[in-house]
This record gives structure tokens, sequence and C-alpha cells, in this order.
């Protein structure tokens, strides 16, 4: 009897699948897959995307030109109250306690340079006996009320002088019978330019008018003086060599604090018998001015903020209400509530970029076009940009977060069956 010949089954074929249940899992979605799905909305309603990015880049505009317009404006405040000498402090002797008039140590000027927040220091003696005058043959009575100056070579530099006829002294002209008129010390001698053959009689001297100053606001003093070189007053005019005035500029936020110590600094023998001028009226006001700036701007970026924050809101539920279908269909295909969720999520970043990227260009722009106009620099600050942007993205994410919410919760027969 023959039969059907035996099965032979080979022993490599794979065992059956024990489950299907890794098969039916839904595939997680990669960051270029979402960034993928959810520029999807943006591309498939292209004017949508565009005006609702528009809306937030004019808040975000809004924020960036008003934070760099008064950044600017404060910048340019900031220069004109500098040149008022805010951070402008002087030193001078006091009295002594029988009652005369105290003198500084010679150390004074290189010990306040020592204190750190200090940024420049200068000093000028006072001659006190010294007179100039415009010839040797005019009375020694009829001085003028011109006094001589000792003085440091970066005294201009300190106290905001400038040149308007001629040189300041230097390593050179310093050691030499050369002299610095103050601005109105030329007008009372009769000379209006500086020169070679230009000279003045100074302490039974002829002295080389080098320069012709501008008139000195932070230093009216000098206005009223012939300035000598430190070297040339000590080896011409016997010049004891004690500063009788010293200008000392410090850091903005330490000017207070540089004031408090200059007296023991300068004299820490008899810091009583030294006087320090008190910080300047303009850099209170300087400060003020900061507190109402900072004010003003929080106050104008959150509002600006929250006027983005309601524009992706509200782009976010009209997509939506007007998507309701395509989340069924996707529903329907297997996608999860997370990745439906995601997806809106991602929209609404992507929509809150675009616009804050967009918001910051032309807020930067608009600031700089307006502070041309005004002759002021340009400062836009770079925590408005990264704090704009990244608040435009915090405020996109919260703000599409309920209608991710929303879309998720639709059940595919619930939303297919809507018109």
């Amino acid at each position: 009897m023959t039969g059907s010949p035996p099965q032979v089954v080979p022993d490599d074929l794979p065992p059956p699948a024990r489950s299907n249940a890794r098969d039916l899992s839904p595939a997680r979605l990669r960051p270029r897959d979402v960034l993928r799905v959810g520029g999807a909305g943006l591309r498939t309603r292209p004017l949508r995307a565009v005006l609702s990015a528009l809306g937030i880049a004019i808040g975000i505009a809004a924020m960036i030109s008003v934070v760099g317009i008064s950044t600017s404006s404060r910048a340019d405040l900031d220069r004109q109250l500098a040149a008022l000498g805010t951070n402008l402090l002087t030193v001078a002797p006091g009295s002594s306690l029988s009652g005369g008039n105290a003198t500084l140590p010679a150390e004074s000027v290189p010990m306040i340079s020592r204190i750190g927040p200090v940024t420049e220091v200068a000093a000028t003696g006072k001659l006190p006996e010294t007179h100039v005058y415009r010839h040797n043959r005019i009375p020694a009575a009829e001085s003028g009320g011109i006094s001589v100056l000792a003085a440091h070579l970066d005294l201009p530099a300190t106290v905001a002088a400038s040149i308007a006829h001629g040189t300041w002294l230097n390593e050179a002209t310093a050691r030499y019978p050369a002299v610095v008129l103050g601005n109105a010390t030329a007008r009372r001698l009769g000379i209006g330019a500086a020169g070679t053959d230009v000279q003045v009689y100074v302490g039974g001297r002829w002295f080389t008018v080098v320069g012709i100053l501008d008139q000195v606001p932070l230093a009216p003093e000098l206005d009223s003086a012939a300035l000598v070189g430190w070297p040339a007053a000590t080896a011409y005019l016997d010049f004891d060599g004690h500063a009788t005035t010293i200008y000392t500029r410090a850091a903005d936020a330490d000017v207070t604090a540089v004031r408090d110590v200059l007296a023991a600094t300068a004299n820490p023998q008899a810091p009583n018998q030294v006087k320090v001028s008190r910080p300047s009226d303009a850099l209170t006001a300087r400060q003020a001015a900061d507190r109402s700036f900072a004010g003003l701007l929080l106050g104008l970026g959150a509002v600006a903020l929250l006027v983005g924050g309601v524009g992706v809101a509200n782009t976010m539920v009209i997509s939506v209400l007007e998507r309701r279908s395509e989340i069924g269909l996707r529903r329907s295909l297997g996608a999860t509530r997370g990745q439906v969720r995601v997806q809106f999520l991602a929209e609404s970043l992507l929509l809150s970029a675009l616009g804050g990227i967009g918001g910051v260009a032309v807020g930067i722009v608009v600031t700089a076009g307006y502070a041309s106009t005004r002759s002021m620099p340009t400062v836009v600050p770079g925590w408005a940009m990264v704090g704009g942007l990244g608040a435009t993205l915090l405020i996109g994410a919260v703000a599409g977060l309920y209608p991710a919410i929303r879309a998720a919760r639709l059940s595919p027969t619930e939303a297919l069956a809507t018109p």
C-alpha cells in the first residue's frame, strides 16, 4: 500500500509569532516628523499663517522697538549726564586744628589711584604767590585775578577739558617753561592763539604759550588759570609739590562708596582735614531716570507679549475648529491623542518662532532708524532680543496648549461627523 510521502519540516522555520501587539503599537514621532507634521498646517494655509505670524511679529517688534528706543534714549541721556560730571569727585585740603590751611600729603594722588573703583585721578597745585602777566612791565598789583596752577598731564581726560588752540602739555613741555592758558585767562591777556613766539610772564620768567583751553564746565576754576607742568613748577616757580585739588572719577555705581573713603585715603593721619565734594545732583537724576526706564520697559514689554500670546491662542483655537475633520481622519488612521497634541503644539511653537524672529528683526530696524534721526547711539539689549524670542516661544506653548489638548480629546467619530 502506497501512501503519501511523509512531510519533512525544516528545522530553520521561524516559530509562530506569539503576539501581534508589538506590530499594532503606534509609531513614535521623531523630531523631524514633529517639525514636518507641525508645519503642515502652516503650509496648507499660508495666508492665515502669514497674517497670524504678522500679528505676533508686530507685538514683538513693538516690544523690541520700545526697549531699543528707550535704551538708546537712556544711553544718550547717560552720555549727556556724564558730561556734567556725575562721577567726578574733588578732594581739597581743609582747615588744620589751629585754624590755618591744611596740606595734603605728596602721596595723596598715588594713594587715591589705588582705590579699586577709581578710574581716573589727576591733580593741580596752586602757587599762591605766583602771578601771570602779558608783559614784564605791568605792575605786580594788576594780576587780573589769574591763578597759576601746576597740573598733571592727565588732567584734561579727568575733567573732560578740550584744547581750543595749540596742544596740551606733554612729557617734554611739562619740564620746561611752557604754559597752557584757561579760556578766560587768554581773553584777559589778549591772546587769541598759541605759538612758539607767544609768551607770558609767569613768576619772573617768560613762559611760552603752547595751548589755550576751551571752557571747562566740570572745573570752572581752570578757566581763569595758567597751567604749567608739575616738574616745571617745581624747578622754576618754587612749587612745594603738594596738591591743592585732586580730581577723581569713579565707577558710577561706586561713587558714594569712593567718596566715603577718599578723605582717609588722601590723608590717613588727619582725614578730618580733608574736604571731599559730594556726588553730583546729576548722578541722582541719572539713577532716578534709570529706575523709571526700567519700570517702563517691563510694563510695555509685558503688554506686548500678552498681545502676542492672545494672538497665538486665538489662531490655534480657530485652527482646531476648522480642522476637526482632519483630526478625525488622523485618529481613524491610527494617530494617538498624544501625537495629535504634539502636532498642534508644534504648529503653535513654529508660528510663534516665525513671528518672534520677524518681530525682533523689525524692532532692530525701527530702533536703528529712530536713533539715526535723533543722533543717538543705537542700543538694543541682547537680553531684550533673546528674552523676547524666548518669551514668544513660551507664550506660544502656553497659548497652544489648550487648543492642542482640545484637539486630542476629539474622538474620531465625533470629528468625522462634523461638517
